[in-house]
């Protein structure tokens, strides 16, 4: 057996609205209208705990400041600020910002974080090693590398004379640029007794000097009644010490005790 269900053709349906009078309306826009409040209350609250609709503000610049300037001036404006650590920069001083990000002039969220990146300062350099090389090329290299020679040291050394043997400070010690260094070159093995120049005048002490291949240096004068006045009375390598080439020897002449 079957049974059949009557249902009306579409064309015959009819729709009754509930009449909702004033009243009604004034309650389903009160609910409503509570609906959207609870949902922005759960969000604020709950969701995003910062309001919704957050106000702009432009990022300032603060290129070229100090790092604790540029912070100051940053949270004035309402950002908050990320330590992007430290680059090294050829002119900025260090401790000034090289860089920000969000860069100046853009329009931001109030509170956002702002990276900032100071300067190290220049970058540092590694002292070249010169030794073995002929000296008047180790000055250069050191000067190529962008430091500056402040000074020629020479030793006595078991090296030709002219070789460098060291750099103060040491190789690839690091240096700022136009750092001083102190270039030591050798002035060859102690080959030359020094002569006994006591009793010499400073013209005679001088020419002996020479003549063995040294050099006459400071000449102090001295009071004393127990030498001629103008001759040697001390010196410095003393007689008999072994020196190289071009060593440079002291001396003390007496002057008249009155």
């Amino acid at each position: 057996m079957r049974f059949r269900r009557h249902i009306p053709a579409a064309s015959q349906w009819k729709w009754t609205w509930p009449s909702l009078g004033p009243n009604g309306v004034r309650r389903w826009a009160l609910a409503l209208a509570g609906a959207v409040l609870a949902g922005y209350l759960t969000a604020y609250l709950v969701v995003f705990p910062s309001p919704i609709w957050r106000s702009r503000q432009v990022v300032p610049r603060v290129l070229g400041l100090a790092l604790e300037d540029a912070s100051r001036q940053l949270r004035e404006a309402g950002f908050q600020i990320q330590d992007g650590g430290s680059e090294p920069h050829p002119t900025a001083p260090q401790g000034t910002v090289i860089w920000q990000d969000p860069p100046p002039g853009v329009s931001a969220p109030a509170g956002l974080r702002v990276t900032l990146v100071a300067s190290g300062g220049p970058p540092k350099i590694p002292v070249p090693d010169v030794a073995g090389l002929d000296g008047a090329l180790a000055q250069r290299l050191v000067a190529a590398a962008g430091m500056t020679v402040a000074q020629v040291e020479s030793v006595q050394a078991d090296r030709p004379a002219g070789v460098a043997m060291m750099t103060r400070p040491a190789a690839s010690t690091v240096l700022g640029p136009g750092a001083p260094v102190t270039v030591v070159v050798s002035r060859g093995a102690p080959t030359i007794a020094v002569p006994d120049l006591l009793g010499m005048s400073q013209a005679d002490a001088r020419t002996r000097l020479e003549l063995e291949g040294l050099q006459l240096g400071t000449v102090t004068r001295r009071r004393t009644a127990d030498a001629n006045p103008g001759t040697v009375v001390a010196q410095r390598p003393a007689a008999g010490t072994l020196a190289a080439p071009g060593t440079v020897v002291d001396v003390v002449v007496a002057r008249s005790p009155q």
